[in-house]
């Protein structure tokens, strides 16, 4: 059973009409709702789905955090959104990870929801300085990071924890007691493959946060669908081939893309705790991604990867 969760505070809901004006209008700082703005922090905020969803969380009554890896391309949204924080962070450095929470932590005695919409597929093998493999380390393991770093302030508002997956973690499955393999630097890379395991890693992440930090904290996770993004165009593999054709033209605008983001941050009800979504409801997941054996095994290796207790 999911839990039922109130909508934050002083929120306006985004009304099923929206998806059909431009939801990437910008509006007057005087339109947003008076009173204490809800902090809600967008990781991979400097383009795409994740500028898409601050520009519609914004015109809602929130106080945007734009995280984004390009200063430059994280301060010109930010600039669009009055009131807003843009802070910058390479999730292939966990150090920078740790910077950013620090940071958020110094600015928020509490935020309202985290948004973990950063992401990457390499089209070849890469190390990260921290020893790695970039894709698992930038997809996963750097969001898993700074969301247990920002356990206290989520806590404090009784937070919502939403993060991008994919339904390509259907091709992702590992099987139990071979984890550890994600984050190996060597051996053979197929960069679809590296990609689907990361976002299966991000199904089985929500689960387990669920679990640990109910009742205080939610956490879902969604699909965006297949979006023409930067992101689509710069991807490895298979992937990356399909967003350079003309196909792109039938894929969703990144505002679609950001939908159900958007709705899962901010709807009373109609989602579920520990799930994955699309579409505005929970969806079906690679049935390996609802096994709580290893989504107990991914939260112990992810702590272990990072320095944290288990």
């Amino acid at each position: 059973m999911g839990a039922r969760r109130r909508r934050l505070p002083r929120l306006r809901r985004l009304p099923a009409e929206d998806r059909s004006e431009d939801p990437d209008r910008p509006r007057r700082a005087d339109q947003l709702t008076p009173g204490r703005a809800p902090v809600v922090v967008v990781t991979g905020a400097s383009d795409g789905i994740g500028a898409a969803a601050a520009r519609r969380l914004h015109r809602g009554g929130a106080q945007v955090v734009v995280v984004g890896r390009s200063m430059e391309k994280t301060a010109a949204v930010a600039a669009e959104l009055p009131g807003s924080v843009a802070l910058t962070a390479d999730f292939a450095r966990l150090d920078d990870v740790r910077r950013l929470a620090a940071d958020l932590r110094d600015r928020f005695r509490s935020i309202d929801v985290l948004a973990g919409n950063a992401g990457a597929s390499f089209a070849r093998r890469a190390v990260t300085v921290d020893g790695y493999e970039q894709t698992f380390q930038v997809d996963h393991l750097a969001p898993y990071l700074l969301t247990r770093l920002l356990e206290e302030p989520l806590r404090a508002a009784r937070g919502r924890v939403v993060t991008t997956s994919s339904f390509v973690h259907w091709a992702g499955q590992v099987r139990r007691g071979h984890l550890a393999g994600l984050a190996d630097p060597r051996g053979p890379y197929v960069a679809t493959r590296a990609y689907a395991r990361a976002k299966w890693c991000n199904v089985l992440f929500t689960a387990e946060l669920a679990r640990r930090w109910a009742p205080g904290v939610t956490a879902t996770c969604f699909d965006p669908g297949a979006v023409a993004t930067g992101f689509g165009r710069a991807a490895g593999g298979a992937t990356g081939l399909v967003f350079r054709t003309p196909l792109v033209a039938v894929l969703r605008t990144p505002a679609q893309g950001a939908d159900t983001l958007v709705w899962l941050a901010t709807a009373d009800d109609g989602w579920r705790n520990g799930r994955l979504h699309a579409n505005r409801s929970p969806t079906l997941t690679l049935p390996s991604a609802r096994d709580a054996v290893r989504a107990r095994e991914l939260w112990e290796l992810s702590a272990r990867l990072v320095g944290l207790p288990g």
